[in-house]
């Protein structure tokens, strides 16, 4: 199974942030690759992969130069699409499939600047995280923690160099490696 992000339009001057929140949030929460269209930014991708060598784990991540075409190519290979967008059903509505399918390979779309209306015909499911405006960040967490409950959320690495040591106060991480 693989369970992959796409995050739409990304705009290097305005999204940096919120692009690399997207790829952080995807790896801590379960996703193997992260995909970006629009502008090619080699500092997240950067970013990233030292995130990776210090935290753990394998995560691609990858621009994409023609998104409709990738998720049609995702799809013509059995994969979903998952699209999430506060125009869609809730996700209560939807949980129990999206969860079922999760054994298939699984994208999640994500938008920036205006969404074309071609995604919202292409992705099997427009799920809502909420009906209201809000990050695109957030709709993915609040996705991933519906699905995978807790055990997302207690996700270790093995080939971490860094962990860090839950506190009340403070910060403290140790080297593992």
């Amino acid at each position: 199974m693989t369970l992959a992000v796409l995050r739409l339009s990304h705009r290097i001057i305005r999204d940096k942030r919120i692009t690399t929140h997207l790829a952080l949030t995807a790896r801590a929460f379960g996703a193997s690759e992260f995909f970006y269209s629009g502008d090619h930014d080699s500092k997240i991708e950067e970013s990233i992969e030292d995130v990776c060598k210090q935290w753990g784990g394998k995560f691609l991540i990858t621009h994409i130069g023609k998104p409709l075409k990738f998720i049609k190519e995702w799809k013509k290979n059995n994969g979903v699409v998952i699209h999430l967008t506060m125009y869609g059903v809730e996700l209560s509505d939807n949980l129990q499939k999206i969860i079922e399918i999760l054994e298939k390979e699984t994208l999640v779309v994500v938008g920036g600047a205006k969404v074309p209306g071609t995604i919202f015909e292409l992705a099997d499911y427009n799920v809502a995280i909420g009906h209201q405006p809000h990050s695109e960040v957030a709709a993915l967490a609040v996705l991933f923690d519906n699905v995978f409950e807790e055990e997302v959320r207690k996700k270790r690495f093995s080939d971490a160099k860094l962990e860090i040591i839950p506190s009340e106060r403070g910060k403290q991480t140790k080297k593992i490696k």
